[in-house]
Formats: structure tokens, C-alpha cells, sequence
């Protein structure tokens, strides 16, 4: 199509610059008037003696992981070593990270990523590396990679077994497997053949406007070397590809393009985001500014132990921002580097922009796109304001956040863009009449938190809006998704609060909540039931021990104080319940979007150190607050002292005890984004935490998007009347009743504890809610777990196989011997009742 002709599978192998004919290794002979290389590049392996042994491999393309994970699955592999600290590197050291294979990065400067960062940055790095278990090794000169023989022989075909460094005092680092990611090397053999000039190491000279030496070709991307540099990112790819275009279109091929001025690549933006193994890395502008130089200013905020770093670089009067390193927290990254490009005047004082938004005590104020529709705001794609604006006036004030992005290739690169695009669609929506939509999904034209006003506020009374058909019919429209019924479902249990497998509410729920346990790898359940406090008598452990057995379930002490059973059949839930029933535990919600555990230390009642009763006063707080539902899960914990030991302050809220009582602490959060909580009350008795912690709760409950946690929740709140944050507004909206509505919050809360009722003890003694647990909608015939999965010994537990490499689940399922789906002459069969299947539930039937 458009006049070209694609020619697949057949590499050039030769260009005659002076005939002007490019031949194929098929042979084939193509003329042109202009040619342009755009052969990339390949990875650059170091002359390293035994770089051609078994196990030493290269990080580039999907067939190279495949082959990666291959070698080390066939031959046990239990330890690697990445040769290179930069970008690809630390991604194939997470890559072999991710096989469960130990992680050694090998890199021959002082510091990891030695073009984007520097040493702060570094140490802020190798610290969160190290938290997962890599090792990093700075300053290593790898002398030769050992293999199995002994020898160091780079034609031996002995697989690799360690490495040798030259290094003074290193000891040979054992190794079964070596992938080098040591950068890149032009391919240029077929502009070197052809005489074309090339660089002292390697890639094709260019000036301008892409042109080589030779008449009639052009370079770009990997292979062009502008400036005695090779780029090797996207968007000075674009750049190059785009002078380069305009330049064959306009010169070459007479075309006039009305041009104001000759197109030029004059070098482009290295300024990069990036998310390195979960830690944030970004650099700009200037980031290694030589020494001592007159010019720059710099300003540094160093928190090491907590994995952040970040430097400006401004100009000498701190008037403009000249670069910077971002380490940690780089959620600012497009509003400072747009001041950078923009040359944007820097607040006063410019020690504002240094500390990280996670540091800032709420979320990252917006900060205004420039309004120039010139401006550059993806710098990966080239986009500008004018071409973002275009697009969405084009699409209507229907526009949402991926048609821009699939439109106009915004924030499809990095993402470094995102916030920005977002705020220009939500600018030009408002400008057109329109609005960006913050609507739950097409069925309902409001966010949760306003359908959870309305449903608490309907005019008609509670009894108009205790059903996802009722709320539907008055405040949506059509059937509803998989996004909305689990948000109604959510917002029905924090006001009605029934049974949620009955009424026709277990069909709004997902997975594990309507099977009332975690569905795991296989198929099977897990059963965690509820210990308060982290309290067990000798009988429940007994109980537990003998339920696992009676069931062959497999057991394990999980990190919030409690036991898990795993690998029980969906059948046998009702049984195992009602057997812990009879022991005293009651379901603890490990599946659910409420209250999961109260953590706790021992407490006074044992420890020297204690001060208050922690362990009393966490059973206390989580039989509270046991089976209340909301947004997201929650957890909590009580410390008995300020050693913190059950680690309160990394919790959704949290206790920690002094002599006078209880430090009240909210917002934390674990998990991939850890969050320190921050105090909303000090040396408070019991009975005010629980009245805070009544307001707290509710007041998430109430006001909170669908799946968001408490810690993203809080910070996005408004800040206080004088400006103290989120947790300033907390404290008058929880303490000082700001908005007027703590009556109203700890009435709705005292109703979810008086409605309190055990969801497994619910299924155990009801007929029809067993009913729901049979494998079969037809029959009360099961066929047992071991029928259906491959089960394997493992320290005197049995367990799921792995499975294979493709992914595909191990089971012992076989594939009819005919086809039942062809057309047949066959009649049909009963197979049950309609009132034996559920409206909205999948059922399956035995036949």
C-alpha cells in the first residue's frame, strides 16, 4: 500500500553507494535514489575469556529470555550474574530475579547507572536493589568467566561456573548462569563495507540533517552516530526520523514542504523516567555538571535508609532549573522537567521543589501545564500541547484518557507525561462545556463516593436502595459489570450489612468473596480463620492441627499473626468451617474488602518493656471492627511500647501505647508503596481511640474511591485550615466535628457492629447457603482434588506441582475423546432444575 514495497526475512547484506543498489542475501538486487540505514544495533559483548561457554547469554529480545529460562530450568540454576549496572542491566537483573534465581550485577564503574545518576543516587539505589535480595558489585573488572573444568578456555564447552575478577583480594564469584547487558554496538558492517565514514567505535557519521558520506544515504536511530554520540532512546529516534524525512521529501525528492526553517538534529533530550526493580529513577536537563563549576547551583535532599535521593542543579541565582536526579520518588518528574525545558521561572525559595511529595505530608499539587500550544509535553513522542488540544476537540467532549493516548501517542512512552496529558484533557473538556469523567463505569454516571451519598441521603429511606437492582434502576442504567457490581456490593454491606451470599448479593461479589476464601493456584481455597490479637489457646491450636490433617490441608503461620490452610476443594468449605466453629474461630475475612487482622506484641501482660496491655486491647479493637466491609482491605496493630514491635505505624491505623495511654496513628500502608503513618491523636485511654477509630473508618468508608486503600485515600484529602495537610483536616473533621457529621459517623459505625454476623457459621447452618458450595449445580457428587490437580510432597506437607514453563496449570483433566461441541443428531439431556442455577453465577454441572 502507498507505493511500498516490503520486502520480509531477507537481510541487506550490501549497498553500492556509487550504482546505488542494495542487495539481499537472497540475492535480490534493489536501485534507489535514496537510501537510509535504520539497522539498529546489536548487544555489546566484552572480549571476556569464555564468553562463548554454556550459560553465557545475551539481553535483548524475547527469544533470549526463552533461551534464558530454559538453561536455567534444565540445569537447576540457583545463581547469576549480570554483567552491567545500567538500564538494561538492572531490568535483566530483575528478570533473573523473577526465575527465583539469586542476582549478582556486575558493573565496572564505581556506580550504577553512571550516565543518569551519581554516587547519592546510587547508594539510594543499591539500597532498595538489596532489599530484594540482589547483590551488587561496583568496581568489579571481570577477568574471565570459569567454567566447570576449571579453565577459563573461551572455546570450552564446559557450562559456566564462576567468575574470576582481577580485582585485588576478590574471590572467584560461583555462578551457574551470565547475562550481559553491557549496552550497545552499532550495526553498521554494511555501511563499513561500503567505505562510508564510521566512528572510532563504531556507528555511521551524520551530520544535520542525517546524511553519511556517501551521496544519497542517510542514518538514523542506533546506528547514527551525531556528534560522536549514539542515541539510544526512543525519542531522539523520532527526531532523527523525522529531520530525516523532511530533508529526503524537501532535497532529494523536490518536494516543497513550506518549511519556516531547514530541518536540523542538533542532539535531542536524554531527560528519562523510569521504574527500576519498583524504585523510581529519573534524571534531566544537566545532571553531571562539572565540578566546582561557577555556573550551577545545586541542592540536595538525602534520605538513604528510606531509598530516596534527589538533586537540582539550578542556575548560579537559583532563578531557573538546569537539571536534576531523582532517586525514589520521582512522582514530580513532568512538572520539574517541564520547568526545565520551559526554562520556567523556579519558586521562591527553590528549596520547594526539593523534597519528594511523599515527604510533603498529601499528594503533589497540580502545577499548571503551560498553556503554549508549542509546548513539548511528551517528549518520548514529540507531542505538543496544540497536537493534545487538536485531538481532543476532534473527539468531543466524550473524550477519555486512552483515545488521547491512542490518538495522539501521549503518554504511551514513559508515562513520565501522564499527569500532564490528563490535566490538559480535564482543561479542554471544561473550556468545551464538558467534564473528565470520574464515573465508576458506563452503568453509573457518578464515583462511588457520590453514589454512596445518594444511597445514604435517598429521600425514600433505606429501604428503596437495599439492592444492586433497586440502586441500579434509580441512580444507573442497563445490567451492570464487573466493575460496578463489586463497588454496590461494597457500599450495600457498609449500610445494610446482610448476609452477602443471600438476596441475590453473592452474584455482585467476586471470587473469593463469594466462596467466602481465597481461591489459590490450582483452584483450591485457603481457609485463614480469625485470632484475635494474635491469641490462641492451646485447644484452637490443637483444633487447627487436627482440622489440617483431617482435610490433608497444607499449614502456615502467616505474617499477620494467624494460621493458613491451604488446598481445600470448594466442597469441603462449609465442613471445615463448621469443624473451627466448634473449636471457637469464626471467619477472618482474609478474602474480603474489610478488617483483616489487629497485629500485636505481647504487651505488658509479658514483655519488661511493655506498658500498656497490647495484646488485650488488639482483641479488643479487632472483634470491634471484625467483618466490617469498605473500600479496601485494612489492617491494623497495637505496640505495647514505643519499640513498636508489631510495626503500628506501617498500618492502615495503629496503636502504639505510652505511659498516659495510646498514640493514635492513621494512613500507613505496607506493601509495593509503603507509607508511614501519621499521628492524629497522643496519650488518648481506649475508649477515645475506639471513637476516633469509629469516625476514622466510617469516614473512609463513606468518602473513598472503589479499591483505594486508606493511605492514598488520606492523601488526597484537603488540607487543614492552616495548612497542616490531610491529617490537620482529619483532626478537625474526626476531633473537632468540623463538617457536623460524627453523629452521623459513629451511628453508621455502631450499626455495622450491631449487625455484625459470622459468614461462615451463616453457611453452616443453612441448608440452601451449602447449597451454593457444591461442586456440581446437579448432583451432590464431588470429584476429589487429587482427580483434578497434580499434587506433590514437600516438607511433610503436600502441594500443587509447579507449573510448567508455558504457564499451563498441571492437571490430571483429560481431553474428551470426542468432539461434544460438534453439531449432532444427539437429544438433550435434564440436567437439573432452573432454580438449581443462580441468575449471574457460573455453575458448572456433571453430565
Amino acid at each position: 500500500d502507498n507505493g511500498v514495497e516490503l520486502y520480509v526475512g531477507d537481510k541487506a547484506v550490501s549497498i553500492d553507494t556509487e550504482s546505488k543498489v542494495v542487495t539481499g542475501a537472497s540475492g535480490r538486487e534493489i536501485p534507489y535514489d535514496v537510501a537510509v540505514l535504520a539497522t539498529g544495533s546489536y548487544p555489546f559483548v566484552p572480549p571476556i575469556p569464555g564468553r562463548n561457554r554454556p550459560g553465557v547469554f545475551v539481553y535483548r529480545t524475547i527469544e533470549d529470555l526463552e533461551a534464558m529460562l530454559a538453561y536455567a530450568r534444565e540445569n537447576d540454576v540457583k545463581s547469576a550474574a549480570v554483567i552491567g549496572g545500567g538500564l538494561l542491566g538492572l531490568e535483566a537483573a530483575k528478570a533473573v530475579a523473577d526465575m527465583n534465581v539469586t542476582s549478582h550485577i556486575i558493573e565496572f564503574a564505581p556506580i550504577l547507572m553512571c550516565r543518569q545518576i551519581d554516587q547519592g543516587g546510587h547508594d539510594a539505589l543499591v539500597g532498595k536493589i538489596e532489599e530484594l535480595g540482589l547483590r551488587v558489585h561496583c568496581g568489579a573488572r571481570t577477568e574471565s568467566f570459569g567454567g566447570e573444568d576449571g579453565t577459563t578456555d573461551n572455546d570450552s564447552d564446559s557450562p559456566v561456573s564462576f567468575l574470576r575478577f582481577s580485582n585485588e583480594d576478590w574471590d572467584d564469584l560461583p555462578v551457574q548462569m551470565v547475562v550481559v547487558s553491557c549496552g550497545i554496538k552499532p550495526r553498521d558492517e554494511v555501511a563499513k563495507d561500503a567505505g562510508m565514514e564510521l566512528g572510532e567505535r563504531g556507528g555511521v557519521v551524520v551530520d544535520e540533517q542525517m546524511r553519511t558520506s556517501a551521496d544519497g544515504v542517510y542514518a538514523i536511530g542506533e546506528i547514527a552516530l551525531y556528534n560522536n554520540f549514539i542515541y539510544g532512546l526512543i525519542a531522539p529516534g523520532y527526531k532523527m526520523a523525522d529531520v530525516c524525512a523532511k530533508t529526503v521529501a524537501s532535497e532529494a525528492l523536490g518536494i516543497d514542504l513550506d518549511l519556516d526553517e531547514t530541518p536540523e538534529f542538533t542532539g535531542a533530550d536524554l531527560s528519562t523516567k523510569l521504574k527500576l526493580l519498583g524504585c523510581d529513577v529519573a534524571s534531566f536537563g544537566e545532571n553531571a555538571p562539572k565540578p566546582d563549576d561557577p555556573d550551577i547551583s545545586e541542592m540536595v535532599w538525602s534520605d538513604i535508609p528510606g531509598g530516596i535521593y534527589r538533586k537540582l542543579f539550578f542556575n548560579k541565582d537559583r532563578t531557573r532549573l538546569r537539571g536534576g536526579i531523582l532517586v525514589g520518588d520521582a512522582s514530580d518528574y513532568a512538572r520539574l522537567h517541564t520547568m526545565f525545558i520551559e526554562e520556567g521561572q523556579v519558586p521562591d525559595p527553590p528549596s520547594t521543589l526539593l523534597p519528594p511529595p511523599s515527604a510533603r505530608g498529601g499528594p503533589l499539587e497540580e502545577e499548571e501545564v503551560s498553556t503554549d500550544p508549542a509546548a513539548q509535553i511528551c517528549s518520548c513522542n514529540d507531542v505538543s500541547r496544540g497536537t493534545i488540544e487538536t485531538a481532543i476537540r476532534e473527539m468531543g467532549v466524550e473524550a477519555t484518557m486512552p483515545e488521547v493516548k491512542k490518538c495522539t501517542k501521549a503518554g504511551s512512552g514513559c508515562g513520565g507525561c501522564e499527569p500532564q496529558v490528563k490535566q490538559i484533557l480535564a482543561q479542554t473538556l471544561e473550556s468545551m462545556g464538558g467534564k473528565l469523567s470520574n464515573h465508576m463505569c458506563e452503568h453509573f454516571p457518578y464515583s462511588r463516593p457520590e453514589l454512596m451519598a445518594l444511597v445514604r441521603t435517598d429521600p425514600d429511606g433505606p429501604d428503596s436502595v437495599d439492592s444492586f437492582d433497586k440502586i441500579l434502576a434509580k441512580y444507573g442504567h442497563g445490567d451492570g459489570c464487573e466493575i460496578c457490581k463489586p463497588a454496590v456490593g461494597s457500599i450495600l454491606a457498609s449500610t445494610v450489612n446482610e448476609v452477602i451470599l443471600e438476596g441475590g448479593r453473592d452474584m455482585l461479589q467476586d471470587t473469593n468473596d463469594r466462596s467466602l476464601a481465597n481461591m489459590q493456584r490450582g483452584g483450591t481455597y485457603s481457609v485463614v480463620p480469625r485470632v484475635p490479637g494474635g491469641e490462641l489457646t492451646p485447644d484452637q491450636l490443637i483444633a487447627l492441627g487436627e482440622t489440617s490433617k483431617k482435610y490433608d490441608l497444607y499449614s502456615k503461620i502467616t505474617g499477620a499473626q494467624r494460621v493458613d490452610l491451604f488446598g481445600a476443594a470448594k466442597y469441603q468449605l462449609p465442613d471445615i468451617w463448621e469443624d473451627l466453629g466448634k473449636a471457637g474461630f469464626e471467619s477472618g475475612h482474609a478474602y474480603g474488602k474489610a478488617l483483616r487482622t489487629v497485629k500485636s506484641c505481647v504487651g505488658s501482660t509479658w514483655c519488661r518493656y511493655g506498658v500498656q496491655d497490647s495484646v488485650g486491647f488488639a482483641v479488643r479493637v479487632e472483634n470491634r471492627y471484625k467483618g466490617v466491609r469498605s473500600p479496601h482491605k485494612m489492617k491494623s496493630a497495637v505496640s505495647g511500647c514505643v519499640r513498636e514491635c508489631a510495626e503500628a505505624q506501617g498500618k492502615d491505623f495503629g496503636m502504639i501505647a505510652t505511659e498516659n495511654g495510646y498514640n493514635l496513628y492513621v494512613g500507613g500502608n505496607g506493601g509495593v508503596n509503603p507509607v508511614h503513618a501519621q499521628l492524629l491523636a497522643a496519650d488518648i485511654d481506649e475508649e477515645t481511640v475506639i471513637k476516633y477509630l469509629d469516625r476514622y473508618i466510617m469516614y473512609y468508608i463513606l468518602t473513598a474511591d472503589k479499591l483505594e486503600r486508606i493511605a492514598p485515600w488520606q492523601a488526597k484529602l484537603p488540607s487543614g485550615k492552616t495548612g497542616g495537610g490531610p491529617i490537620e483536616h482529619l483532626k478537625e473533621v474526626i476531633i473537632e466535628d468540623s463538617l457536623g457529621i460524627c453523629d452521623e459517623l459513629d451511628r453508621r459505625m455502631q450499626h455495622l457492629v450491631d449487625t455484625y454476623h459470622d459468614e461462615w457459621a451463616e453457611v453452616v447452618k443453612s441448608p440452601e447457603l451449602r447449597k451454593k458450595f457444591q461442586q456440581f449445580a446437579n448432583t451432590e457428587e464431588n470429584i476429589p482434588r487429587e482427580d483434578m490437580l497434580e499434587f506433590i510432597d514437600q516438607r511433610g506437607q503436600r502441594r500443587p506441582a509447579d507449573w510448567p514453563a508455558d504457564g499451563q496449570p498441571s492437571t490430571n483433566w483429560q481431553v474428551p475423546d470426542e468432539d461434544i461441541f460438534a453439531r449432532s443428531e444427539k437429544s438433550w439431556v435434564a440436567v437439573g432444575k432452573v432454580s438449581d442455577f443462580a441468575p449471574n453465577v457460573g455453575t458448572p454441572i456433571l453430565i
